[in-house]
């Protein structure tokens, strides 16, 4: 049997799925731009996880565990995917800044979705950055149910 990448397994094309449908219903335009119609979700989930800004996702539970980053969010934090993955999204930020990203989470899930947001992370080895002009959108599951949430951003710099 062929070595399957975890980002391309049946479970993560759901998710994919849903984080591409949830972006075009939150912002109206797609999160990645795809030269066919309707690409197939294995397709999808490459040219999600190659695509040059980085993305994440976390679950609804209480305490939100990341279930997928791209390949572009695990260089930025600096993290192999099996430790990125799983983590609680609030590690994503430095402790003093936590509770601003909860803000940001909460009124992006009152309001479906936000643009715009700017905050401080920090990667799994310490170094800090600022991410710039983010996307946070709330994941839909095929019954309507929000699962989760997303966030895209493309300006980023070390500090």
């Amino acid at each position: 049997m062929a070595f399957e990448p975890p980002w391309v397994c049946t479970n993560q094309q759901g998710l994919v799925g849903q984080l591409l449908q949830s972006h075009q219903r939150a912002f109206q335009t797609p999160l990645i731009a795809s030269p066919r119609r309707q690409p197939s979700l294995r397709l999808s989930c490459q040219e999600l996880f190659a695509c040059g800004f980085p993305v994440l996702a976390h679950d609804g539970s209480p305490e939100p565990k990341l279930t997928y980053a791209n390949a572009a969010a695990l260089v930025l934090w600096d993290a192999p995917w099996a430790e990125l993955v799983g983590l609680p999204s609030r590690l994503t930020a430095p402790t003093a800044e936590q509770a601003e990203r909860s803000l940001a989470l909460s009124k992006a899930k009152c309001e479906d979705a936000i643009k715009g947001y700017s905050g401080i992370r920090i990667s799994r080895k310490g170094r800090r950055f600022m991410i710039q002009n983010a996307r946070i959108w709330t994941l839909w599951d095929q019954h309507q149910h929000a699962c989760g949430q997303a966030a895209s951003f493309s300006n980023w710099w070390w500090i």
